[in-house]
């Protein structure tokens, strides 16, 4: 006797034509990414068309439904998206973001933060040392970002928060990763060679233009050079026979949007031959600091245009694009760290808050940590950050993107403006998708 069951496409599909005349479907929930071949096209759209299929009678149908972008009509996906946001209230995982310093080397001419606090001092060193031993008995998963200021001006604390962090992790089983964000003057091969021994493995570094381009934004205080340097270090990082994510951070705004090609053949040059090195655009945006008012920021239209303008360009020039990209694609991938019940900012006093950015402002600092290991949290503060999202807002609910974004791509963004957050790869969702494509016949 056959079934009744109709199967329907998924609320949370999103499809691309492909250069090669073919389509990439993609389903937010389960993150399933998949490209059909120009032979395989007319196949994969008839049976995505809305009324739905009475029955799977094809192996293309049932590859269909395996992936995700066919679903039981009986099935509930607003449910389904619902639950995927209460995960994000589970307690065995933890994320900290931890500045070893706020000091930096460089004062680039967009940034934000004001640079008033040092080295992290004993107190909080401790404290974190404590917080992560105790609670490691509970936890499945240990994620850390170092973060500053410039970090690797404190390499020392990294080095010895990490052995703790790893000690507990081994002990006790726990799935343990880290990332870092430097401006790469201080990344010798030497100092890389410890950072990837402490399991530090992913890191992103920005390069705003070619030598006077670059030194004109992110110049060392008080004035020099610094392209040169970085650039060394990077080219250094190719002999390390090990395994790491590099990504090249280009920040642009109306001042060198032109030098764009120049950077992108530069890179090539130097980093297309290492797959390890990929690359990711993004707009300055208006985030605070003593020259905020005065920024060349680009329009919302020409930031959204230019970075799959650039990112197309450097891709189909062999550099690969960063994993971040797909990643953001992934269920709760574009969703916020701030956004993140189990996420905290660590900064050097032991002063606690949600987002990086924001850090003065007193909505944000949302606690301490203490020598022993304990926390003072405000959660009606945390719950500004971790509840401004989906829950309240009907169009973030009917989105194809929801379970990736979640309405909390940044809750800064939408407690600052009253507008809706959403990221850059689902306002351009058909040309994030043909890139990833496109990247991956390159691999």
């Amino acid at each position: 006797m056959k079934s009744n069951t109709n199967y329907v496409p998924s609320r949370f599909n999103a499809l691309s034509k492909t250069d090669d005349n073919g389509v990439i479907l993609f389903n937010s929930y389960n993150g399933a990414i998949v490209h059909f071949s120009e032979d395989e096209k007319t196949t994969v759209l008839s049976s995505l068309k809305r009324e739905g299929l009475t029955e799977l009678e094809t192996e293309m149908q049932h590859d269909l439904y395996e992936n995700g972008f066919l679903v039981s009509s009986q099935i509930d996906e607003s449910r389904r998206a619902q639950y995927l946001h209460q995960s994000l209230h589970r307690t065995d995982v933890m994320h900290l973001v931890l500045m070893p310093t706020e000091a930096c080397n460089f004062r680039c001419t967009y940034c934000y933060e004001s640079f008033t606090r040092g080295k992290m001092n004993r107190d909080t060193i401790n404290g974190l040392k404590a917080l992560v031993k105790e609670r490691a008995t509970n936890l499945s998963q240990l994620n850390i970002s170092w973060f500053g200021g410039e970090p690797l001006l404190s390499l020392d604390v990294i080095e010895e928060l990490s052995h703790s962090f790893m000690e507990s992790a081994r002990d006790n089983r726990i799935h343990y990763a880290c990332d870092l964000v430097t401006n790469g003057y201080l990344l010798t091969k030497e100092v890389f060679q410890k950072l990837l021994s402490w399991e530090i493995r992913q890191f992103m570094i920005t390069i705003d233009g070619v030598e006077e381009v670059h030194d004109g934004r992110r110049h060392f205080a008080g004035g020099g050079r610094t392209f040169d340097t970085i650039i060394k270090n990077l080219i250094s990082l190719k002999e390390v026979e090990d395994s790491f994510d590099i990504t090249i951070r280009v920040n642009f705004d109306d001042s060198n949007l032109e030098e764009m090609p120049r950077l992108i053949e530069f890179i090539k040059e130097q980093f297309a031959d290492d797959q390890r090195f990929s690359i990711l655009f993004r707009p300055v945006g208006r985030w605070g600091g003593e020259n905020n008012d005065d920024l060349p920021v680009c329009s919302r239209i020409i930031a959204n245009t230019k970075i799959w303008e650039f990112s197309n360009h450097a891709v189909t020039n062999g550099i690969g694009l960063s994993p971040m990209v797909a990643g953001s694609l992934m269920p709760s991938g574009s969703v916020c760290y701030a956004a993140k019940p189990h996420s905290l900012v660590v900064g050097s006093d032991g002063q606690l808050y949600k987002c990086t950015v924001s850090l003065e402002e007193e909505r944000n600092q949302v606690g301490k940590i203490h020598e022993d290991g304990t926390l003072d949290l405000n959660y009606d503060k945390i719950a500004l950050w971790v509840t401004s999202g989906e829950e309240t807002d009907t169009v973030c609910q009917s989105c194809f993107y929801r379970p990736a974004c979640q309405g909390n791509h940044c809750p800064y963004y939408r407690m600052m403006t009253g507008e809706r957050p959403c990221p850059y790869e689902k306002r351009n969702i058909k040309k994030a998708l043909n890139l990833i494509w496109k990247n991956s016949i390159q691999d």
